[in-house]
């Protein structure tokens, strides 16, 4: 059986290409809801009703175990598709999220007294990050800039615009004189260079923190990893391609992605 990756676009694809670097043994099959991306925006409701879309297209395509590298739907949609989806339709299946170990990972190897996160405007309305932040450290400050634009223009190849809206949102996040910044959507690893660049703070970004995170949770539950193929295949799917999305696949993964158009329902 494969690992399953969501996301609502092709953001996961760093994800993806992380984690397939780390443990290149198994076989992978990812899913983009290019058709409906963002997810930032949408009501808790509607982000649920499409990440149930996709489990079942990826549990139906013999997942095992499926990563939500979309920190809205880890945000909005997981602890629900946890509690109520799989225990009704694969309840021997395993969904993991996004926020849980990136707050873990901030923590790891510094105490900062003050983290900022920048995200989807989905996930900060939800609190996920200050609840996860918070429970690693009871005392941390965390203070949230919503960055509704960015993924529309990683998305639809708006990278002149980048710099200057990036710098809009980062100015805002270091008002409040921070001490490390979570990059909070996975489209944001094509960013974390020109974050870098920007500031004088570790910056946690979830492609470096994942993959690792994936390969300690095979080695503390076998009876998942047992199940897991070893062939070496991936496929990576979307709902819908464009010349753009294309282009952004090749420059998410490193290298050309040959995409498939899926239908979900």
């Amino acid at each position: 059986m494969k690992i399953g990756v969501f996301d609502s676009g092709l953001g996961g694809l760093a994800i993806t290409q992380a984690i397939i670097r780390r443990l290149p043994q198994y076989d992978y099959l990812y899913l983009g809801d290019t058709k409906r991306v963002p997810y930032g925006g949408r009501s808790q409701e509607t982000i649920h009703e499409f990440t149930s879309q996709a489990l079942t297209y990826l549990f139906k395509n013999d997942c095992q175990l499926i990563i939500l590298a979309c920190n809205t739907a880890s945000a909005e949609a997981l602890r629900k598709s946890q509690q109520e989806y799989l225990p009704h339709n694969y309840p021997d299946r395993r969904v993991l999220g996004m926020i849980i170990p990136t707050a873990e990972a901030v923590f790891e190897s510094r105490s900062p007294g003050r983290v900022g996160v920048l995200a989807t405007p989905s996930t900060v309305e939800s609190q996920a990050y200050v609840r996860e932040l918070r429970r690693q450290c009871i005392t941390v400050e965390v203070a949230q800039v919503p960055a509704p634009l960015l993924v529309p223009l990683l998305e639809n190849e708006g990278w002149k615009y980048l710099g200057a809206v990036l710098d809009d949102y980062l100015t805002v996040l270091l008002e409040s004189e921070i001490d490390a910044v979570v990059l909070g959507c996975t489209h944001y690893c094509l960013l974390k260079k020109l974050v870098r660049d920007r500031v004088s703070i570790p910056v946690i970004s979830q492609d470096e923190v994942i993959p690792e995170k994936l390969a300690n949770y095979l080695l503390r539950h076998p009876e998942i990893e047992d199940r897991l193929s070893r062939y070496g295949t991936r496929e990576f799917c979307v709902t819908d391609i464009t010349a753009g999305s294309v282009r952004l696949a090749a420059e998410l993964a490193n290298e050309v992605v040959d995409l498939k158009r899926v239908v979900l329902q």
